[in-house]
């Protein structure tokens, strides 16, 4: 290579030494890592706690919509989201997918996953979520500290790392090798007890970190095949694995909520917890009904061919809207995205539900959203934070809004209005049998039938976006 090539590579490799590690890095990923164990600087240095500013400021690290403070229907903003950080997201992805390596070198990490490392990322989280102004975080207890030779080595990280609340905390129960059948619903007795003893550490550590609710995620307990599956015996075993974590709980003294979170597929071909649907009628059949709520994810409602809204109103007519995982997927993309949720007709409707839920507390809206792989600055992090925040409180104003006006309300109830009479309330009320109602329909004669106004319902939710 000439003199002047080998000159301009070495500039290359310098700008992209910068570009990685950040001059200004906080935390160097050098030999001299070690040190940052007892380091106490900024991980975020330039960047402030972030402000409401209002509609018309053009700061990308401020809140235009979003005032923690403000009251909306008689409740803060912030009670009514709860918000969340997850941990996994923000702080454990790499920007790698099935066709590309990671993108994105955080200056604090030093290419391990040591117990040092896992305690680094920690101080980064609680000082990422106090200046976005949050006040929970959730977590998967093999992201914030690593697996370990041993289950009691494993046990030992995780007491090591866990010292902040949490609005819920889980077992990763799919990704190490011995979870490819499933944990519950694993054709091997010796991982369901493997299964049973991590979430049995997970709820203790959850429970000492002050957490309100527990989840269940279920990314394995599934099927590939049906010709090599005892569908019957895996649903049973994981009602009793159920079982046994509402004994546990209650053994512990663990008042938080225990949810799961339905989702369709993927990585299985089929899931056991389909949709909110599915989740509830195996609830109900186990007698489980009112020991969990859902979490309901936004991302796996269109993965099982439902809207966000329609999932969010199953579970709550049943009484099971426990927690919001804030996130969406691409139309165009066939699988679980995890994007952030920034479309504010969605947000509108979500907040509707829960609304009508009076709330979701001592659940919250849980950011189970990663930055897309080619978003690689740290105050990325930020900005996706920021604009999920700032629609989903668009979301709370607009449907504040429909709700104070009336104007929906009141089309929804002239719709069903020849129900609010005697003998619609004798129907209501189970006390109408087929004989009465054939002798009405012979004496009214051919019902009259009503426009369902769907377009006028359309423009009146357009009113307010």
């Amino acid at each position: 290579m000439k003199p002047w090539g080998i000159f301009l590579l070495l500039l290359c490799l310098q700008a992209f030494t910068d570009a990685v590690i950040g001059q200004s890095q906080t935390c160097p990923a050098d030999e001299n890592a070690s040190r940052c164990d007892e380091w106490e600087g900024e991980f975020f240095p330039g960047i402030d706690k972030i402000k409401y500013e209002g509609p018309s400021s053009k700061n990308p690290l401020s809140f235009k919509w979003y005032n923690a403070e403000e009251e909306i229907l008689g409740k803060k903003m912030k009670d009514w989201f709860r918000f969340s950080v997850a941990f996994w997201h923000t702080f454990r992805g790499t920007g790698a997918d099935p066709f590309g390596a990671p993108t994105k070198y955080w200056p604090w990490e030093d290419g391990t996953n040591s117990l040092q490392m896992a305690k680094r990322r920690m101080r980064a989280n609680f000082e990422f979520i106090n200046k976005l102004g949050v006040d929970w975080w959730c977590f998967h207890d093999r992201d914030i500290a690593p697996d370990g030779e041993t289950l009691e080595k494993a046990n030992a990280n995780l007491d090591e790392v866990g010292k902040k609340k949490v609005l819920w905390g889980t077992a990763q129960l799919f990704m190490h090798p011995r979870y490819m059948h499933g944990a519950a619903t694993s054709s091997e007795l010796g991982v369901y007890a493997y299964a049973a003893a991590q979430v049995k550490k997970a709820m203790e550590v959850t429970h000492h970190l002050g957490g309100e609710n527990y989840v269940f995620w279920g990314g394995r307990e599934g099927y590939q095949s049906l010709l090599n599956t005892d569908m019957e015996r895996e649903l049973n075993h994981l009602a009793r694995f159920f079982e046994a974590a509402v004994a546990y709980k209650k053994k512990i003294g663990f008042n938080g909520t225990l949810l799961i979170e339905p989702k369709p597929q993927e990585p299985t071909k089929h899931q056991y917890d389909w949709d909110a649907a599915t989740t509830a009628n195996f609830l109900r059949k186990y007698g489980l009904i009112g020991e969990f709520k859902l979490n309901i994810e936004c991302n796996h409602a269109t993965l099982s061919g439902h809207s966000c809204h329609h999932e969010l109103e199953t579970a709550r007519i049943n009484g099971l809207l426990g927690n919001i995982d804030a996130n969406t997927g691409d139309p165009q993309v066939g699988w679980d995205t995890d994007q952030f949720l920034v479309d504010i007709q969605e947000a509108t409707m979500i907040m509707l539900s829960v609304i009508r839920n009076g709330g979701i507390a001592p659940g919250g809206f849980n950011f189970d959203a990663k930055l897309r792989r080619e978003s690689t600055d740290v105050e990325d992090l930020f900005i996706a934070h920021i604009i999920g925040m700032d629609t989903m409180a668009r979301g709370l104003r607009n449907a504040a809004k429909l709700i104070e006006d009336g104007t929906l309300s009141e089309l929804v109830r002239k719709r069903y209005q020849s129900f609010d009479t005697e003998i619609g309330a004798q129907i209501e009320a189970g006390k109408a049998d087929f004989d009465f109602l054939e002798k009405k329909a012979k004496e009214w004669g051919e019902p009259k039938v009503a426009s369902a106004k769907q377009e006028l319902a359309e423009m009146i939710l357009q009113s307010v976006l």
